[in-house]
């Protein structure tokens, strides 16, 4: 029998790690710990999520042995060994833990330890629910158990994630900033403790024995103090500020460097969003360093110090003040947990509020041709309920926690206030000290409020920094890559036996077995249906993705051991989905001189190439004209001159064009086919198009079908041949009459 507090728990980092994380809960049930990512790249993530065949795979890489069935209610009651994985809602994976005769214990990685009434569960795991015979009703589950591979496995442990420590080495650049801040909250803090003993003597001496004299230099000193506290206050804010939008900056410019070294695989399994987050995430570390990090060391020391002089005034005092403070920080932690899993669930519903309002901009063209208006926004309002709902539950626990720590610390004041008058009137105390007190109380009750904010912040960065630190344990793309000049490797492009699929093992593969040289020098062309894996095919030769089984290799050495940075400075490339970015004409083209130096005489080559010259000059600026977000100014097949442009630009030893003209009208598509092919001399190409204008002059054409090589000629032989190609380009030129 599992304990419900027993059972490990992690939540999922994004929207579609919900798989990942339950595999990874299960695995620390076993003892073992494996990061969310290497769980995640084992399964084969999409951006839709994760199958149940990938969770398989991810399961059977690690050791375990894995069972998927449709089961009965009462089985998964009774009959079969958790935890196990089910389906949820028909969206959604969790873990089932635990079970008894009234419940179900379900740990969700998108909401926490929940525990279901049977009726409840069932509404969420049934994946049949119409059918009224009780027999019929299932739902799904993946059983999972370790075998002695599993226990024996250390190559994938891994490690601890980050936590607030990560903050420290940003911290230590700026130590001299962090010593001048402590200094200022020491005198502050030295400043504010005076003010009690100077307001018993205002009383005591000044007040008591009428010497008005006395009262003067008193409010006189007070008046110093407070200039000298708000100077000091205002210093330590500025220095404050100042170091944490640094650290900030710091952070979030070493997160964009990481993130632009990881693979292309690792953005196609990352919602926009999500990555848009963990940015936006900076905000909570930021204000956990400005406002609330340093303040509870400040507050710290003001308790030590004004509780030291309470105890000095009074001990018995002292003593309530203790137990008050006590039950109001016991009061607090109570809450704590739950804040917590309601504002991570307020991040993750954010996240998909932000994703439907982009899905509806970027599809309005769509939602307005089929009438769609109102279905999106049903859904819209869906989302929108959940965020609701998670707010109101979310301010209902912070009121219940408000409320009732202040009712906490005004019974505590009430309590001090009537033991200190009953002192006064005993004669115990004097009522300078009584006073003198009450302005304590008065200034302990803030800090005792910045250990709260304190709390909740550092709950808010610990998430923020779990988050980012996800992304920073993903290894690099050229890690432990080698270069060599491959502008002068006079060798041809050669795959050999090359497999590739995308996902994880249990999906098809999209290339099988492709062998084919690519000759140095020379133009090569790739057709072929829709799906047929051309694009993949290019994107291999890129250094995207790694072959699944196979290489690539230009002459005699592997193109998979070459650092990538390295070979794409060598490669023009025209991609289908190639971007426009809001920038200049000029940028866009030269977007390949990182330091900003253009070469005129080539960036006249690149123009005339791509016959934008008359485009360029038509613009109200020219060159310096910007094109705004997206290209979105542009022609379809303006778009893409610009985007030849910018690959005639960068002079490269190798060409790829991913239907780089399909977009062209008649007469442009000649020019600039003519205008390249003068440019291709020399050069390695690699030209995937359905037109046949486009690849007829290719010095070797390559005929895909189902990712497999079914044809391989030239034009001239491959339509003698009246096979494949030639059922392609048939319709084009008539070539069937």
């Amino acid at each position: 029998m599992i304990r419900f507090s027993s059972f490990p728990f992690f939540r999922q980092l994004d929207q579609m790690d919900c798989g990942a994380a339950c595999l990874k809960m299960i695995c620390a049930f076993y003892k073992k710990n494996y990061s969310i990512q290497q769980l995640r790249e084992m399964s084969g993530i999409t951006r839709q999520g994760v199958s149940v065949l990938g969770l398989c795979d991810a399961a059977e890489q690690i050791g375990m042995k894995t069972l998927a069935l449709n089961i009965s209610f009462e089985s998964l009651v009774n009959d079969v060994p958790l935890p196990c994985i089910v389906h949820w809602r028909q969206r959604h994976f969790v873990v089932v833990y635990k079970t008894d005769d009234q419940h179900i214990w379900v740990a969700d990685p998108a909401f926490g330890k929940v525990k279901y009434t049977h009726a409840k569960f069932l509404e969420g795991w049934l994946y049949n629910k119409k059918t009224k015979k009780e027999e019929e009703q299932e739902g799904f589950a993946l059983f999972l158990e370790p075998s002695a591979e599993f226990y024996n496995r250390e190559d994938q442990v891994a490690g601890r994630p980050l936590d607030l420590r990560f903050l420290l080495p940003y911290l230590r650049s700026h130590k001299q900033i962090l010593y001048q801040v402590m200094i200022g909250v020491l005198i502050l803090s030295f400043i504010q403790v005076v003010f009690p003993f100077l307001t018993k003597a205002l009383v005591d001496k000044g007040i008591r024995f009428n010497n008005l004299n006395f009262v003067y230099l008193i409010l006189a000193g007070q008046l110093v103090l407070f200039l000298s506290q708000t100077g000091a206050e205002i210093v330590r804010r500025w220095l404050l500020l100042y170091m944490s939008k640094r650290v900030n900056i710091a952070i979030v410019s070493d997160f964009l460097v990481k993130m632009m070294k990881l693979p292309i695989a690792f953005f196609d399994s990352k919602m926009i969003t999500d990555l848009i987050q963990r940015i936006e995430d900076q905000k909570q570390i930021d204000t956990f360093l400005s406002n609330t990090s340093l303040s509870v060391l400040f507050s710290l020391i003001n308790i030590l110090l004004f509780g030291t002089v309470l105890c000095v005034f009074s001990f018995p005092l002292f003593l309530i003040f203790l137990a008050g403070s006590t039950l109001y920080f016991t009061w607090i932690m109570l809450f704590v947990k739950k804040r917590a899993v309601l504002s991570y669930k307020r991040r993750d519903e954010s996240v998909e509020n932000r994703s439907s309002i982009l899905e509806i901009m970027h599809g309005i063209q769509e939602v307005k041709l089929n009438n769609s208006e109102r279905r999106r926004r049903w859904e819209w309002e869906s989302v929108q309920n959940r965020v609701y709902n998670t707010a109101v539950k979310e301010l209902r626990l912070e009121q219940l926690q408000v409320v009732g720590g202040n009712f906490l610390l005004q019974l505590m004041n009430i309590i001090i206030t009537f033991v200190a008058a009953w002192s006064v009137i005993e004669g115990r105390i004097t009522l300078g000290v009584m006073l003198a007190t009450q302005y304590i109380i008065g200034q302990l009750a803030t800090p005792l409020n910045s250990f709260v904010a304190f709390i909740h912040g550092a709950a808010e960065a610990r998430i923020s920094i779990e988050r980012i630190g996800e992304v920073l344990n993903v290894e690099e793309e050229d890690k432990q890559k080698h270069t060599f000049d491959v502008s002068d490797e006079e060798n041809d492009l050669v795959l050999d036996n090359v497999s590739f699929r995308y996902g994880s093992a249990s999906s098809r593969l999209v290339l099988k077995n492709i062998s084919l040289t690519i000759p140095r020098g020379k133009v090569t062309a790739i057709v072929g249906t829709s799906g047929s894996g051309k694009t993949t095919l290019m994107k291999l030769l890129l250094k995207f993705y790694d072959p699944t089984s196979g290489s690539i290799n230009l002459g005699d050495k592997s193109l998979e051991g070459l650092d990538s940075r390295h070979w794409r400075s060598n490669c023009g490339v025209v991609m289908q989905d190639g971007f426009i970015f809001a920038d200049t004409v000029l940028r866009n083209i030269t977007e390949s001189d990182n330091d900003y130096t253009i070469d005129k005489e080539r960036l006249q080559q690149a123009v005339h190439v791509a016959n934008i010259e008359d485009m360029i000059e038509q613009l109200p600026s020219g060159y310096h004209t910007n094109l705004s977000h997206g290209g979105i100014a542009l022609s379809g097949g303006e778009y893409q001159r610009v985007l030849i442009a910018r690959a005639v630009y960068k002079g490269p030893a190798f060409l790829f064009f991913d239907e780089a003209t399909s977009s062209l009208d008649a007469n442009n598509e000649k020019v600039i086919m003519e205008n390249l092919q003068e440019f291709f001399k020399g050069r390695t190409v690699v030209i995937i198009a359905h037109r046949l204008s486009t690849v007829k002059h290719a010095d070797k054409i390559i005929v895909l079908d189902k990712g497999e090589i079914i044809e391989e000629g030239d034009h001239t032989e491959l339509v003698a041949l009246k096979q494949h190609y030639f059922k392609l380009v048939k319709n084009q030129l008539e070539l069937g009459k």
